[in-house]
């Protein structure tokens, strides 16, 4: 055992944790932290890339008076990151401190049950206890006791997980279940004649005979899903204290099935879990459903209707079982609904009674849930336009008592994310970014009382670099609907000529990003490359158009049947209303945007072929029925635009819809990226529309990213693909 002291820099111990000089954190209270006032500073460049870092990993400890993070710096050297481990006092009485062993960083820091922090230095695990004014680090004998970053698990009422790999313990330690593969018969091969293996050994090639055969960013093709062995549910009796062998296992579950999400009921008799009926078929969309299971061999199906279940859970006081549910891909197309389906939080009575829809009257749509340890309540997090907060909904009080009301816990214009709760369920510890500041880690109260920015991590990046201010928008679309979106400013224009773009000052360009999904949102977050845009002189425009999640059921349902034609109108009715309101040269309006994006661009240079001076397509959709079967995803051909391309009606949409059918309309000079090797949007919908304006004359280019899936990464990717796209932006709109 070896005790260090607190301090700056290290201390010549066998183990040490090291304080980093860091700023020290704001106490103060912070719900909706105003944008910064940076209008001096130099201009973001393409190399602050490898210098912005990025804050996550937060771990608020089961006590509740520490938070763990890690701050990872991108490596031009690499093409990789670095990782480095925090923390800090969730009272903010105190800096940010450097975990360093011997020196190094440390590796898979984590919380034990005590609020011990645990972390492994070469290659053996330690632990500290962060309470005591002399710091005591002992070796851990072994790696298991950590709380992975969940804080003590908040109010889970018994134990989720699949149940694989070391089983899924029942809270009363009885009990173990396991999930085993269950032995299956393959066919013999076929016999050959020598000739015949002479020829089988020379092929070159991939062979297959089943119908999802890809998958983006996995190889190509992927193993046969039929082929997996089904589980048996196995049931492992502990064994007693007094050292006598525990009984034999038992099987509670052995269908032609594989078993997920086991949760235990808190009594430690009951759990449940899921099963899809329909995974053997190949044609049909996975549905999975409930079932429970005693520990004295009773098996239950609860649902069998046709609804796609998850989130499984029970309350700590046992009394209900919590799941979320949402329409079954084959329910909407044998239905043929104009519309998908909420996701809805339900709870069902354990000991009998019909469920409850805890958001039947509620428009938004759920996170997975946690249950308060007093079982009084549920909480998620959820979109609400650009913004993401924490709200709770309360258990039901009994039957025929009204809806019970959805609270909203946390608020202000900004996206909460990463989430981590206390073992009381008092406090929660999260990051917090705005467009012109990157993440930062705050700590507050359950229902977002006493709020306080624990770090300043991103400080000496906002000291140096005047990021674009960015201004929330709200305007009309052609019919009306109303739309959000968010413009930020371009380096050297401060907003000094006030709402109305005034004549005889000069006009910035203007780049128009799409969002991708199109089941998504943009909103309150730092985007490095719209940052870049702006800092090169643009201003820089983001729609929620139609199609978008956190508005409610009508508008993300509302482009079914007809992509890119409504929110093609949000997308344009946007863009005049930027240019009533700020100096924008109309001539000089660009578009772009990734996937949906991509297509976004495709579409709208061809329907409005006079708007745009510049474009870059990114992954995106020009050909509808080629894309059918190419792809790895099928399903919104065959739900939003009501079937396959052999029924008349659907491939006529398809058709209706494609941008390579207008392709003859274009005059914008386009820029497409793509990457090789993309199963979700294929390269050749990308190679299509660039031929087409090759072969009219309309300057084009395309990049290929060699290796690269739908979503290209790698930090060399990202910087080039920048760099291209501002010469693209720099020769069309400047």
């Amino acid at each position: 055992m070896t005790r260090a002291k607190l301090g700056l820099g290290l201390f010549a111990t066998v183990t040490t944790l090291a304080v980093a000089s860091l700023m020290q954190p704001s106490p103060r209270a912070a719900q909706a932290p105003p944008p910064a006032q940076r209008s001096t500073g130099r201009a973001l460049t393409i190399e602050d890339y490898y210098r912005i870092k990025t804050v996550g990993g937060v771990q608020l400890s089961p006590n509740g008076r520490f938070v763990l993070f890690t701050v990872s710096t991108r490596v031009e050297e690499t093409n990789g990151s670095t990782s480095e481990t925090y923390v800090v006092p969730a009272d903010a009485s105190s800096k940010q401190r450097k975990v360093l062993h011997d020196g190094k960083d440390v590796t898979g820091a984590g919380w034990t049950a005590e609020s011990m922090l645990r972390y492994t230095a070469n290659g053996q695990p330690f632990q500290v206890d962060l309470s005591l004014p002399a710091w005591t680090f002992t070796p851990a004998s072994a790696p298991g006791g950590a709380t992975a970053g969940q804080g003590g698990r908040g109010g889970r009422g018994g134990g989720r997980g699949g149940g694989g790999g070391g089983g899924n313990a029942s809270p009363d330690g009885k009990w173990t279940v396991l999930l085993r593969d269950k032995t299956q018969s393959r066919p013999a091969p076929p016999t050959l004649t020598e000739f015949e293996k002479r020829h089988e050994d020379r092929f070159k090639g991939v062979q297959f005979d089943w119908m999802e055969f890809q998958r983006d960013g996995a190889a190509f093709p992927v193993p046969n899903p039929n082929l997996q062995p089904a589980q048996q549910i196995v049931l492992q009796p502990a064994a007693s204290a007094n050292g006598v062998a525990a009984p034999a296992p038992k099987v509670l579950f052995d269908e032609d099935q594989r078993p997920t999400g086991v949760v235990w009921h808190p009594n430690g008799q009951l759990f449940a879990f899921l099963v899809n009926p329909v995974w053997r078929d190949e044609t049909k969309y996975d549905r999975p459903d409930i079932y429970t299971a005693t520990t004295d061999g009773k098996v239950t199906r609860v649902t069998n209707d046709g609804y796609v279940h998850s989130d499984l859970d029970f309350s700590p006081d046992g009394k209900f079982m919590s799941y979320a549910q949402t329409f079954g891909t084959d329910m909407i197309i044998s239905q043929k609904l104009n519309h998908g389906g909420p996701r809805d939080l339900f709870v069902r009575p354990v000991a009998g009674g019909e469920p409850v829809n805890l958001t039947a009257t509620w428009d938004l749509e759920p996170g997975d849930s946690r249950w308060s340890p007093d079982s009084r309540f549920l909480y998620f997090t959820a979109g609400i336009g650009g913004e993401t907060h924490l709200f709770r909904v309360a258990a039901p009080a009994g039957p025929g008592t009204p809806a019970p009301k959805i609270e909203q816990m946390t608020k202000g214009p900004r996206r909460i994310a990463g989430l981590s709760y206390d073992r009381a369920f008092t406090k929660m510890a999260f990051t917090v970014a705005q467009h012109d500041s990157p993440p930062e880690i705050y700590v507050a109260n359950i229902d977002g009382t006493n709020e306080l920015k624990l770090t300043d991590v991103q400080a000496p990046t906002l000291a140096e670099i005047a990021f674009g201010k960015t201004d929330r928008l709200q305007w009309a679309s052609k019919d009306g609907t109303k739309i959000e979106g968010w413009i930020t400013y371009p380096n050297g224009w401060a907003g000094t000529t006030g709402t109305t773009g005034t004549t005889g000052t000069r006009l910035y360009p203007l780049i128009v990003f799409s969002h991708g999904g199109p089941h998504s949102a943009v909103g309150y977050s730092f985007d490095f490359k719209k940052q870049f845009f702006a800092a090169n002189g643009y201003f820089v425009l983001d729609t929620n158009f139609r199609s978008s999640t956190g508005y409610g059921d009508a508008f993300k349902w509302a482009t079914w049947g007809a992509w890119g034609d409504k929110d093609g109108e949000d997308v344009m009715w946007g863009i005049d209303y930027a240019i009533s309101r700020y100096p924008i040269d109309r001539a000089r309006v660009g578009h772009t945007g990734h996937s949906y994006g991509g297509f976004m661009t495709n579409w709208l240079i061809t329907q409005y072929p006079d708007r745009f001076a510049a474009a870059i397509s990114g992954a995106g959709i020009t050909n509808w029925i080629s894309d059918y079967g190419t792809a790895d995803i099928f399903r919104t051909k065959e739900t939003e635009f009501f079937g396959t391309p052999w029924d008349k009606e659907a491939r006529d949409r398809m058709i209706r819809q494609s941008p390579l059918t207008y392709a003859g309309r274009v005059k914008t000079p386009t820029l497409f990226i793509h990457g090789e090797l993309d199963q979700r949007v294929p390269y050749e919908e990308g190679e299509q529309m660039y031929f087409a304006l090759k072969r009219r004359g309309v300057p084009a280019k395309m990049i290929q990213y060699a290796g690269q899936p739908h979503g290209i990464s790698g930090h060399w990717n990202v910087v080039h693909r920048m760099l291209n796209e501002l010469r693209w932006w720099k020769q069309y709109l400047r």
